[in-house]
C-alpha cells in the first residue's frame, strides 16, 4: 500500500513540474511572440524582418537611401508636385507612439503627384536624418504622409540643417513634452506652407515605408534644399524621442532616383 501512495505522489509531483514548465514555455513563447521593434537591441532595424514575419523589410525596394547627384536623373518636372495646404490647415493632436513624435490634421489638405490626390495624414519626425544627400546626414528629417483613396502612399521629406531658429517648428514644440504612449488635443490652426523649404526641386523614387511593415510602392518625394532650425530645437525634439529613431541606409538596387528642378 505504501509503495502505490509512494508511486502516486511521485506521478503527482512530475505531472506538477511539468505543467509548470510548459506554463514558462508558453509563457516565453508568447513573449518572443509579441517583440515589438524598436531601433536599439535584439528589435533594432537590423532585426526587423525577423519580428514582422509578414512584413516587405526585406524587400528589394526599401527606404532610405543615399542620394547621390552625380547618380539621379534630371528631369524637368518639379511643377508635376502641387502642394494644396490651406493656410490654416487645423492641427488635431500630437501623439508620442513611442518611435517619433506624430502630429496629426484634420482632412482637407493635400497634394497633386503623378495626377492624383494625396490627402495629407500626419507629419512625424527622425534624428538624425534617415535619407543621406551625397553621403550627409542632417540633424533631422520631417516626414509628411499622404495618402490617396486608394490608399496610395506619397511622403514629403525635409531635411534640416541647424542655424537659426525657426518659428513654425517652435510652434510644433510648444505642445511637448509628451510621454511616450501619451497624446494632447491641440485643435489649433497652422500654415504648412511656412514649414516648406523656397527651393522647391526634389529627388524623387519609389520606396517603401521606413518603419515596419516597410510597405512599398510608396512615392518618396525628399526636397534638396534643406530648412534650418536651431540646435536647441534639435535637442528638444530628441528629448523627447527614442535615441537615434533612424533606419540604416537601403541598397538602392535597380531603382532610379530623379532630380525635379
Amino acid at each position: 500500500m505504501n509503495k502505490i501512495l509512494s508511486t502516486i505522489l511521485s506521478l503527482s509531483l512530475i505531472v506538477m513540474f511539468s505543467c509548470k514548465n510548459q506554463e514558462k514555455e508558453e509563457k516565453v513563447t508568447k513573449a518572443e511572440e509579441h517583440k515589438h521593434w524598436s531601433y536599439q537591441g535584439e528589435t533594432s532595424p537590423e532585426h526587423w524582418i525577423e519580428i514582422e514575419k509578414n512584413s516587405d523589410c526585406d524587400g528589394k525596394r526599401q527606404s532610405p537611401i543615399n542620394i547621390i547627384d552625380i547618380n539621379t536623373i534630371s528631369v524637368d518636372s518639379a511643377k508635376g508636385l502641387n502642394i494644396l495646404y490651406s493656410p490654416e490647415t487645423i492641427l488635431n493632436k500630437v501623439v508620442n507612439n513611442g518611435h517619433s513624435i506624430q502630429f496629426d490634421f484634420n482632412s482637407g489638405d493635400s497634394i497633386v503627384y503623378k495626377n492624383e490626390v494625396f490627402h495629407l495624414k500626419q507629419i512625424h519626425f527622425h534624428e538624425s536624418s534617415e535619407h543621406i544627400i551625397n553621403g550627409v546626414k542632417y540633424p533631422t528629417e520631417i516626414h509628411l504622409v499622404h495618402q490617396s483613396d486608394s490608399k496610395k502612399l506619397t511622403v514629403l521629406s525635409i531635411l534640416c540643417m541647424e542655424g537659426q531658429e525657426s518659428q513654425l517648428f517652435e510652434f510644433f514644440e510648444s505642445f511637448l513634452p509628451i510621454e511616450s504612449g501619451q497624446f494632447k488635443n491641440i485643435d489649433k490652426t497652422i500654415d504648412l506652407m511656412n514649414l516648406l523649404p523656397e527651393d522647391k526641386s526634389f529627388y524623387s523614387y519609389s520606396g517603401s515605408l521606413t518603419t515596419p511593415p516597410c510597405t512599398e510602392n510608396v512615392n518618396w518625394v525628399v526636397f534638396k534644399q534643406p530648412i534650418i532650425i536651431s540646435l536647441e530645437e534639435v535637442l528638444k525634439l530628441k528629448d523627447n524621442m527614442p535615441i537615434n529613431n533612424y533606419r540604416n541606409e537601403q541598397p538602392l538596387n535597380d531603382r532610379k532616383v530623379y532630380y525635379n528642378y
